[in-house]
């Protein structure tokens, strides 16, 4: 059985241009325009059982009993 060239397969003829490729890095930017920014943020959980989140740092306080939560 043939299979049919398309117009992808064959050479472009005289004065005739193929269309451009994709830029995938271009669909990348555009991706990453859509995409919100992730956030600097951590799940906590405290000795007294709450659990939170917060800003990721070095360390944090429970926002219930004050402890400092360091890792």
């Amino acid at each position: 059985m043939f299979m049919r060239a398309t117009h992808l397969d064959r050479r472009p003829r005289r004065g005739e241009r193929r269309p451009a490729p994709i830029d995938l890095r271009a669909s990348e930017r555009l991706r990453a325009q859509r995409t919100p920014a992730p956030e600097d943020q951590a799940l906590y959980r405290c000795q007294c059982g709450y659990v939170f989140k917060a800003e990721v740092t070095t360390s944090v306080g429970c926002p219930h009993c004050g402890t400092d939560q360091a890792w």
